[in-house]
């Protein structure tokens, strides 16, 4: 299913590459072996968003190489999106497109966090093939923008496939903020009305979900849809492992909640909350 695209977002994108500086990386002579079993859009958009990190140097040079990637990917969003709708999808696949460039502004913010983040964080470069985290907000970010303008089945699809990949679960509905980082990430869940703020930082194990569920009047066995239920995270907050953070609730700005915590009620700015009393552990030797 052809699409043609007739935006600008080649234009923009050409000169975001040539924008880019040290530590960013900006060598066009690397080349790394390919990797297969993967969906043709994340591909794509992985070498729009960084081509010096896969395998696609001819963008830096060509804009006319970036043109036709996005005419290649603009297809695959179209045949990806008409199974679901009505009528004629290229409003909405130009619409996504044109947001590449905004979106390559947040990733790289987002790589930023991942590095001033993690201590064990060598090279940008590192964080932008290996972290499951950035692999899992990068498709994220493409898929809220499919959700936002009424491709919310087809944005759920990149989602879905984004969770396989990398263990993490963010729902495209999510609203995420700038500069966040998922540490490890395996296990962590973000629904659907969550709402992030900036400089957010998550590892492994973290849900933020809902606490329960209303039942839709007028209708046996239906959970109730579109009204919110999951938490409201602010600036400046860090979540440790295995933390549940669940419903309409908010965590205040500059806030650490420690591992394994259970949080249902509002949190105020400036707070810390963690497990106080741990059970108790024994250990035995055997003879």
């Amino acid at each position: 299913m052809e699409y043609r695209y007739a935006g600008d977002a080649h234009e923009r994108l050409s000169a975001s590459y040539a924008d880019d500086e040290e530590p960013f990386p900006t060598s066009v002579s690397a080349c790394f072996p390919d990797r297969e079993h993967r969906r043709d859009e994340i591909t794509l958009l992985q070498e729009l968003f960084f081509p010096t990190c896969w395998n696609a140097p001819t963008l830096v040079r060509d804009e006319l190489a970036v043109l036709d990637h996005l005419d290649e990917l603009g297809s695959l969003f179209k045949a990806g999106i008409c199974p679901y709708i009505d009528g004629r999808p290229d409003e909405i696949v130009a619409a996504v497109l044109d947001s590449l460039p905004r979106i390559r502004r947040l990733l790289k913010r987002d790589v930023e966090a991942a590095y001033k983040g993690d201590p064990a964080a060598k090279t940008h470069m590192e964080i932008i093939r290996s972290y499951p985290g950035f692999l899992a907000i990068q498709i994220q970010r493409v898929a809220h923008v499919l959700y936002d303008i009424g491709a919310e089945e087809y944005a759920r699809e990149l989602t879905e496939y984004g969770k396989t990949e990398t263990g993490i679960d963010i729902h495209p509905g999510a609203e995420i903020g700038e500069y966040f980082f998922i540490d490890h990430g395996t296990g962590v869940v973000i629904g659907e009305t969550a709402t992030v703020g900036e400089w957010v930082r998550l590892y492994q194990d973290v849900t933020l979900g809902a606490l329960h569920f209303e039942e839709e009047e007028g209708e046996e066995h239906a959970l109730k849809k579109g009204y919110q239920r999951h938490p409201t995270i602010g600036d400046h907050v860090v979540i440790g492992a295995g933390t549940k953070v669940l419903g309409d609730i908010s965590v205040g700005d500059h806030t650490s909640i420690g591992a394994n915590s259970w949080i249902t009620e509002d949190v105020p700015d400036h707070s810390k909350v963690y497990v106080k009393d741990h059970p108790t552990q024994e250990l035995k030797r055997y003879e």
